[in-house]
């Protein structure tokens, strides 16, 4: 019998599930594969991967599942199909006619810069190797599903019809910029979430997500990005990507200091949550988060609203991940005082992030994402909202 992430609070975790709960509310670089070995130690299936066909009806929260789902005691946040045009530009704050005209203009100088930070990022990462993942993390959930390679800087997770597999940092952490590698699952992943996020555990959690929604074969991922602080979530955004992400690894990446939340891929943002607080919006400032990458079972929503359900004879499903890199980030000493995690206590890099936010050519860049790439966003949806969208979707989120 298959079974879901049990750090999922859609799923209850049997008493044979020796783990604590964490409820799950809670540029481009392209890098060689040579570090994963051709031979695999369990069966795999083919190594084809699908050609990326954009969907045309992406996935995105609707209102019936979102009422529904309280009434079942589940996720408020499964996905049903909505007609979201690809190219819709969901951005609550209009781009003007001259600015949209300099985002198309400029595209080719953007592509220029992207691959020439690409190559200074990619040689950068080739030299330090990144952090050891079998060093760094434990595997809390479906040990046998978790494969090591490298000297600890590789790791493959497993989803077969028994279990999944999922990683937690030994470390916790408040502040800081997580980077991980991940090469997603190739060819029929319909069913399947592949993750990496932070989270705090706990009633009232923090939690920042990256979550991708498998699909059939020829039909592309759905990035699911959601952030939950102080117990509140329910902010999904979701996007389709600009590359194959089954064919190699990207970087994937969560900043987050007091100013703000910045998500990116292989360094280019594609979603922004600034800290409102003074405007009553929650933002996590408190409590620290351990890291975690998983896969798992999600058949009853991930794939089309559910109507997609597992393929288990092409099981298992094999996502990889490499080059952990935490040395950004501030590792939790203990006690109750965030203070701990702020001035002398923190790591010597904290200049260059600790106050960060995106300029003005990051702006851009962002909107760009938005306007071609995003399929969902909660701040538009307003069958979800038919009479006023939350706060922070009103505040405006950037310079443009």
């Amino acid at each position: 019998m298959s079974q879901r992430d049990p750090y999922s609070h859609e799923h209850t975790a049997r008493p044979t599930d020796p783990i604590p709960r964490c409820r799950r509310f809670c540029s481009p670089v392209v890098l060689p594969r040579h570090d994963v070995p051709a031979t695999r130690p369990w069966p795999h299936k083919s190594d084809a991967h699908a050609m990326l066909v954009p969907s045309p009806h992406p996935l995105a929260l609707g209102e019936s599942n979102h009422d529904g789902a309280h009434k079942l005691g589940v996720s408020p946040r499964r996905p049903t199909p909505l007609a979201f045009s690809r190219h819709l530009a969901v951005d609550r704050h209009p781009i003007s006619k001259t600015t949209r005209e300099m985002l198309r203009g400029s595209l080719w100088w953007l592509l220029a810069v992207a691959v020439a930070l690409a190559a200074t990022r990619a040689a950068a990462a080739m030299k330090t190797g990144g952090q050891s993942l079998h060093r760094d993390f434990d595997a809390v959930w479906g040990k046998r599903n978790a494969r090591f390679f490298d000297d600890g800087r590789v790791v493959e997770l497993a989803l077969d019809r028994e279990t999944g597999s999922r990683l937690e940092s030994k470390d916790r952490y408040l502040f800081g910029r997580f980077d991980l590698d991940i090469r997603l699952v190739a060819g029929e992943s319909a069913g399947t979430i592949t993750s990496f996020y932070i989270c705090t555990g706990g009633a009232r959690h923090d939690e920042v997500d990256f979550e991708f929604l498998g699909n059939v074969s020829g039909e592309p991922y759905i990035l699911h990005t959601n952030i939950f602080s102080d117990g509140k979530g329910e902010r999904e955004q979701q996007f389709v990507l600009w590359f194959d992400p089954t064919a190699d690894f990207h970087t994937y990446s969560i900043l987050w200091n007091p100013l703000n939340i910045i998500l990116y891929i292989d360094g280019t943002p594609i979603r922004v949550f600034k800290n409102n607080e003074a405007n009553g919006v929650p933002f996590p400032t408190r409590q620290p988060v351990h890291v975690f990458a998983s896969i798992w079972n999600a058949e009853e929503w991930a794939t089309q609203g559910g109507r997609v359900k597992t393929d288990w004879s092409e099981a298992p499903f094999v996502a990889a991940y490499r080059r952990f890199d935490a040395t950004s980030a501030c590792v939790w000493q203990g006690g109750a005082s965030p203070t701990r995690c702020g001035g002398d206590h923190l790591p010597s890099s904290a200049s260059s992030w600790m106050a960060q936010r995106l300029d003005w050519w990051s702006w851009m860049t962002l909107n760009w994402v938005r306007m071609n790439y995003m399929t969902y966003d909660y701040c538009a949806d307003r069958k979800r909202y038919p009479h006023a969208f939350p706060t922070e979707c009103i505040i405006p989120i950037g310079r443009i």
